[in-house]
């Protein structure tokens, strides 16, 4: 295998129990050289327990981490070429923003004049040249964000370990970030591995993810895959809202048998005949939701079950959008955007 061959980052066969709980049960994986990677699940899925053992502050029952093609199962954090960015910054509150990011490399003995100019390069790497001397009481909470993200960077890591980093910001901010994030991941050109809950965060700002479900990995892929082409019944219903066929019901509707997934956005109510490329079913709107650009129609089908469709308020306002509640529609959708699931797993995650 080539230098340019070995991953960033190497899971092989990583467990973790604590007590009778096996937090994180057989996750091998490989993450690539200056990608941004997000491991993406719900609480207690095992993500972020992954993440503590790259970083080294929980050792593996099991397995081995490899950074660099270096086995670091057994090492320390101090002893990883690692920097971790967590949710509540860990900002030293007594002291200003430039000591803030110079403090990894007091600890290392970096020479006073080296620090301050590598400090002051990460401050203007994220946007915060001319805020040294501020304390981050001071500070709203996307710019302490950004000195945390300072302090780490400047050591130079050839890993970024991001810990729920945003989960703290309100909406507006939080999505401000986001962009900010990647483009900060862009120019500095080191590999991110970005913890979170959310999965607008992740496919917003990945390049690839991984679905974490009771502590194994679903799916890894693209944002544009795993959203597309679901793997799991967990998947289609966690990484965005997805609506299931199954049973009599996609007998009737698809004409075969098993448990297929539709996005809701790939839904039509325009009562239009479907093409041949197309399928359509009939139903009753049992409930309208208005959320300002985009309507949800919840629709019993005729057939049983029960999908969501979505809707853009491109030439429509709530008052027309709510007259059709308790409306007959029918529903259309391409044959294209249909993805078999396996039906063994929809009793489980539905």
């Amino acid at each position: 295998m080539s230098v340019e061959d070995v991953p960033a980052i190497r899971l092989s066969g990583l467990r973790k129990s604590f007590g009778d709980i096996e937090a994180v049960a057989g996750v091998d994986l490989d993450i690539t050289d200056g990608e941004f990677f997000s491991m993406l699940g719900p609480s207690g899925s095992g993500k972020t327990t992954v993440l503590r053992m790259i970083a080294g502050f929980e050792l593996p029952t099991a397995g081995t981490v490899t950074l660099n093609g270096r086995d670091v199962t057994r090492l320390a954090p101090f002893e990883r070429d690692v920097n971790t960015v967590f949710q509540d910054y860990a900002l030293f509150p007594h002291m200003d923003v430039q000591a803030n990011v110079e403090y990894g490399l007091r600890v290392r003995k970096v020479g006073r004049v080296e620090r301050r100019a590598r400090a002051l390069a990460a401050l203007r790497t994220v946007r915060l040249e001319g805020y040294g001397d501020r304390k981050p009481t001071a500070l709203s909470g996307g710019q302490r964000q950004r000195v945390a993200l300072a302090r780490a960077l400047v050591n130079r890591p050839k890993v970024l370990l991001l810990d729920e980093p945003l989960g703290a910001l309100d909406l507006k901010l939080r999505e401000e970030m986001q962009v900010e994030l990647k483009a900060i991941q862009r120019e500095v050109g080191i590999t991110f591995v970005f913890v979170t809950h959310d999965q607008e965060e992740a496919l917003t700002m990945s390049d690839r993810i991984a679905v974490f479900n009771a502590g194994r990995v679903e799916q890894v892929g693209a944002p544009a895959h795993v959203y597309e082409r679901p793997a799991s019944a967990f998947v289609a219903g966690f990484v965005g809202t997805s609506n299931l066929l199954t049973g009599a019901t996609a007998q009737k509707i698809l004409g075969r048998d098993g448990a297929f997934s539709i996005r809701p956005e790939k839904i039509r109510l325009d009562g239009a005949e479907p093409s041949t490329e197309e399928v359509s079913a009939t139903g009753r709107v049992v409930e309208v939701i208005y959320a300002g650009p985009i309507t949800r129609f919840v629709v019993d089908l005729d057939a049983g079950e029960r999908l969501v469709a979505v809707a853009q308020n491109q030439r429509t306002s709530s008052a027309d959008v709510a007259a059709l509640r308790e409306q007959s529609v029918r529903l259309t959708w391409r044959a294209e955007h249909i993805v078999a699931v396996p039906a063994h797993e929809v009793q489980t995650h539905r």
